[in-house]
């Protein structure tokens, strides 16, 4: 049944990589060092289960997933924490092997794996997600390949869905005076409109932030980020993505912008997604295009009540702590 689960002999004894069982998932991967463990699952979209820094894990996982495999999951799809996808959101068709189906996986290298998805018919295109964990640090690599498999030109990009625990803050860098989005973001009122000049109490902007400190009156947002995201968690740590926002290239999203947020209004437990989205791609037959996410988790306290997260001073752990090399 699990035939995509070793595209090859699994390699032995890779530091900080081995498979292991996790929840009622067999064949998972586990990357880890000293402080931080990733467990990748391939069983339903190839998805990032869980990401934990000296025992604080960012991603929001639905307890039901402990039920995978059981009589009482049949015929249900799990799709929670670390999730990826391809976009543009309402132009492609629904792409289940890519979202839910099995996938393959192998351990590539000292604290390194790759998951495969299988070909999909709807979109013509296979995915490959490559994952490296750094030896000293929570940094994660995390990319994106979508091949073109079909016999004519798609045009894909790259598309997070990752979900992380509720609660928290979403911090976005962009310009102080927002070049293309007078307010700095758009609001989605209902899935056929957008609202271009919204106002929300629970989305600010603050300098060259913006702020967005809890679930807003509608769950989707849309902006253009600098080059990261953070979301600062109340455990302490604020989980960090960095990722190319190129301005001289075409984005397919409608209203075109580079990263998303939405708060789902139909969980019963609170979370957050969190969306970078990558550039359009247009890809010939048998030609591929690749985005990537660099993933982080920082230390740095949780604002008391009454008080307003500083900034500045996470803006400046991020350029200092974050810097790829």
């Amino acid at each position: 049944m699990l035939l995509l689960l070793a595209l090859v002999a699994p390699a032995l004894g890779e530091e900080g990589a081995k498979r292991v069982k996790f929840l009622n998932y067999p064949e998972c991967i586990e990357l880890s060092n000293g402080t931080t463990t990733v467990i990748l699952g391939p069983h339903s979209g190839g998805r990032v289960l869980k990401y934990e820094f000296k025992g604080k894990d960012v991603l929001y996982l639905d307890p039901r997933e402990a039920e995978w495999g059981t009589e009482k999951a049949k015929g249900r799809k799990f799709t929670s924490a670390g999730r990826f996808d391809i976009g543009p959101e309402y132009i492609i068709p629904r792409h289940e092997a890519l979202w839910s189906g099995e996938w393959g996986a192998e351990i590539t290298g000292p604290r390194a794996a790759r998951m495969v998805s299988q070909v999909d018919k709807a979109t013509g295109v296979m995915l490959t997600r490559q994952f490296t964990l750094a030896k000293d640090s929570s940094h994660l690599s995390c990319k994106q390949i979508i091949m073109n498999l079909s016999g004519e030109n798609v045009r894909w990009c790259h598309w997070s869905r990752t979900f992380a625990k509720g609660g928290g803050i979403v911090v976005i860098p962009i310009d102080e005076m927002p070049a293309r989005l007078p307010k700095g973001y758009v609001m989605y009122p209902a899935r056929n409109l957008i609202n271009l000049q919204p106002e929300d109490s629970m989305v600010r902007r603050r300098g060259n932030f913006l702020e967005i400190l809890g679930p807003p009156a509608h769950p989707k947002l849309g902006l253009d980020s600098n080059g990261w995201m953070a979301y600062q968690l109340p455990e302490d740590v604020a989980f960090v993505k960095v990722y190319e926002t190129p301005k001289d290239r075409p984005y397919s999203e409608v209203a075109a912008f580079n990263t998303s947020v939405w708060y789902p209004k139909q969980s019963k437990i609170p979370t957050v997604e969190l969306e970078p989205i990558g550039p359009a791609n247009e890809m010939a037959p048998n030609t591929s295009a690749s985005f990537t996410e660099d993933w982080f988790i920082l230390e740095n306290k949780f604002p008391p009540k009454g008080t307003d997260l500083n900034l500045a001073a996470l803006a400046e752990m991020v350029n200092r702590q974050c810097v790829l090399k």
